[in-house]
């Protein structure tokens, strides 16, 4: 009888193991909390990269993360290189122009302005800024800003840990980043040349990027998100990444 269920125990796996398909998912881990490299295991972590496991585990399926410059994930997306993108990807009117967006996953507190402590009293509001060099990654909703400010130069980089390096070194006079990103930051570093100004300029919504017509991953991810909402499990990730409950709207 033993062998009997074991037996049937292995089909069932095989059968699943056949039926689970691997979605390739794009990431640039250098945002954290978002996706970041472990420094202990060098293993890509983070709240999108559990959510987004957790989706594929809810649907049946499996997720393979692939880290890329985030400047090169739309491309990526648009030429059927990977099928998510998990990369803390703000929800904008350019980028729905391009891609299609899941639901929307996690609000975002908004953009906010980190200068040097020297210049806290300096650089107060983005008016602040006209005219002065201004720090953001390639693609980010940062560097979106950054050009709504007049005559200010954008200085982008791939990584957002280079645009605080050159903030620190006198480069850029600020850095426009995403809240929760800055306040990992500064937290991991123990940094305190770097400041946040208190001030949100945007409030916007995160959600996984797909290729545009691509309607049966568009139905996996929402179907798999709207799982993990409903049996607990995305509560417990949120909790794990930013230390409380999500708020119920």
């Amino acid at each position: 009888m033993k062998k009997f269920l074991a037996a049937i125990a292995m089909t069932a796996l095989a059968a699943t193991s056949v039926n689970a398909a691997t979605i390739l998912v794009g990431t640039d881990a250098g945002y954290a909390p978002y996706e970041y490299k472990d420094p202990q295991t060098n293993e890509i972590v983070g709240f999108d990269i559990d959510l987004i496991k957790a989706i594929a585990k809810a649907t049946g399926n499996e997720a393979k993360i692939q880290n890329m410059q985030f400047a090169g994930i739309i491309p990526a997306l648009q030429s059927n290189m990977i099928d998510v993108a998990a990369a803390g990807m703000t929800i904008t009117p350019e980028r729905q122009k391009q891609v299609t967006f899941s639901d929307p996953y996690y609000d975002v507190g908004g953009l906010i302005m980190a200068v040097h402590a020297k210049n806290v009293d300096k650089y107060k509001h983005m008016n602040d800024l006209e005219g002065k060099r201004v720090c953001a990654q390639i693609g980010s909703t940062g560097a979106l800003l950054a050009k709504e400010i007049k005559d200010a130069k954008l200085v982008a980089f791939d990584q957002t840990g280079e645009a605080f390096m050159e903030l620190k070194m006198g480069g850029c006079e600020a850095v426009l980043v995403d809240k929760i990103v800055t306040e990992f930051y500064l937290a991991h570093k123990a940094e305190k040349d770097i400041v946040l100004v208190p001030h949100l300029y945007t409030h916007k919504q995160n959600g996984f990027a797909m290729a545009k017509g691509n309607e049966k991953m568009h139905k996996i991810i929402n179907t798999g998100l709207k799982t993990i909402k409903e049996n607990g499990e995305y509560d417990k990730i949120y909790e794990k990444w930013f230390g409380k409950k999500p708020e119920k709207k």
